[in-house]
């Protein structure tokens, strides 16, 4: 047998990469804690500069740098560090759009956890943490999550907002369920000066809603509901009730139940705007929102992230009239509004 006949070895590359995946998500988060992406933006270009800005061994800090450049996190050019348009958008404090605080909850050792276990959740078919896992009644881990989310949540309620047009909205009453951060009904108050906000969620997470609320000087057109989502009366007369980030952590029943109340809740013509992960038909593609059932999967009882034409009929189960997929670049989610009739 010639050279030509022996087949070409497959590369290894990508299973040694999901492998060691940690190490990348170890990296980023060091570095974010030492907030080596600002100190970038702000002029630290070399190892020297950054060690002392971050304060840090400088063979540490070039260990780091490196190994961010590999993953395409930074560039180098001889011995100069500089940021990406990614990272300088996101991960440089100073910008508008930082999202560095996302790290806190989403390499929080719950998270760690919970994908240690893979391999059980899917021999279980739902979490195997203790209870109800993540939806567990008053899960202190929300209050972490408020705190975390707020600034990529903002990020995504601005794209929103642009497709709700609100600057050209009549006033509005709006319910924000599951509100955590409040950020969702913040920028819609924000952008809609006539706009009264109402925000559902557990009694410890509603704190930090409020604190964002004051800080974004909406506070008089802010207030809130606290309890389960599935319990409490809703209240009536909204024209908007937004869904951010919620449905996906209850089976369909449960969400088809819920979004009745919202029907009701809703005044005729009123809205609902359903914010998620939200895969194609094949359930692999997008990537980020495709991904994302296996979050659900160790994380809840029945969640899971629902196509669009999941979501359609359960929306239509409930009583409402139509429903309307709108993208939501560039966030890795998408908007689904739905209309009760008239």
């Amino acid at each position: 047998m010639s050279a030509h006949d022996i087949p070409a070895m497959p590369d290894p590359a990508e299973i040694f990469a999901a492998f060691t995946a940690f190490h990348r998500t170890g990296a980023l988060k060091a570095a974010i804690e030492l907030d080596l992406f600002s100190a970038i933006a702000a002029g630290a270009a070399t190892a020297d500069d950054l060690a002392r800005r971050c304060g840090a061994s400088l063979r540490g800090v070039r260990i780091l740098a490196d190994f961010l450049a590999t993953g395409g996190f930074l560039a180098k050019e001889g011995t100069r560090y500089a940021l990406t348009p990614t990272t300088a958008t996101f991960l440089d404090r100073s910008s508008p759009a930082y999202m560095g605080s996302a790290a806190t909850f989403l390499t929080s050792s719950m998270m760690w956890e919970s994908f240690a276990n893979v391999g059980a959740a899917v021999r279980k078919g739902g979490t195997v943490a203790p209870g109800e896992g993540v939806v567990a009644a008053e899960n202190p881990m929300w209050v972490e999550f408020a705190r975390a989310m707020a600034a990529p949540a903002t990020f995504a309620a601005r794209l929103v907002a642009n497709v709700l047009e609100v600057p050209k909205a009549p006033p509005w009453k709006v319910l924000d369920v599951a509100a955590g951060h409040g950020m969702f009904g913040i920028t819609l108050a924000q952008a809609n000066p006539r706009a009264e906000i109402v925000a559902l969620d557990w009694a410890n997470v509603l704190t930090v809603a409020e604190e964002n609320a004051r800080a974004a000087g909406v506070q008089d057109r802010f207030r809130t509901i606290k309890g389960n989502a599935f319990e409490v009366d809703l209240g009536a007369g909204y024209d908007l009730v937004l869904l951010p980030n919620f449905l996906h952590h209850f089976d369909v029943a449960m969400c088809e139940a819920f979004l009745r109340r919202v029907r009701a809740a809703l005044v005729p013509g009123g809205r609902a705007v359903t914010v998620e992960f939200i895969p194609d038909e094949s359930r692999v593609t997008p990537t980020v929102a495709a991904s994302f059932a296996l979050v659900m999967l160790v994380g809840t009882p029945a969640g899971d992230a629902y196509t669009f034409a999941e979501l359609e009929r359960m929306f239509r189960n409930a009583g409402f009239e139509r429903s309307e997929l709108r993208e939501l670049p560039p966030s890795f989610q998408r908007a689904v509004v739905s209309t009760k009739g008239s």
